[in-house]
């Protein structure tokens, strides 16, 4: 029994790092850079940290294998913006950055033949950052 449960969460584990590598591909074909990758602080985590021109990105990968329960930038809601917010105000902080910052989602969902990436730039705004 706990080994089924080990496996699904294997499995959701690679499933997510597919989605992140997909969008971080995506992203850097697009133009961004990537600055760091699943920073975690006690405020929360950040999947990609990315650089498009001088403006700092904040990027949340969302991936859902369906959407029954909603699709994947949907799922990124208040409370979850919140924690994003937070960390990227702790980022800034300590590394003494003052620069232009914005939020984007990167939504991946399963498509015919490959991964599908819906990006959305500026997708929240977090207050002080």
């Amino acid at each position: 029994m706990k080994g089924g449960a080990a496996r699904r969460d294997n499995a959701h584990l690679v499933s997510g790092r597919q989605a992140e590598d997909c969008a971080l591909t995506f992203l850097e074909k697009n133009g961004l850079r990537l600055l760091d990758r699943n920073f975690l602080c006690r405020g929360g985590e950040i999947d990609l940290i990315m650089l498009d021109g001088v403006q700092l990105v904040f990027v949340e990968v969302r991936f859902r294998s369906s959407s029954r329960f909603g699709g994947a930038a949907e799922s990124v809601d208040g409370r979850k913006q919140a924690r994003i917010a937070r960390a990227a105000s702790w980022y800034m902080s300590s590394r003494r950055l003052d620069c232009p910052a914005r939020f984007d989602v990167v939504a991946v969902s399963p498509g015919n033949e490959e991964l599908k990436v819906d990006w959305i730039p500026d997708a929240f705004h977090g207050g002080e950052s």
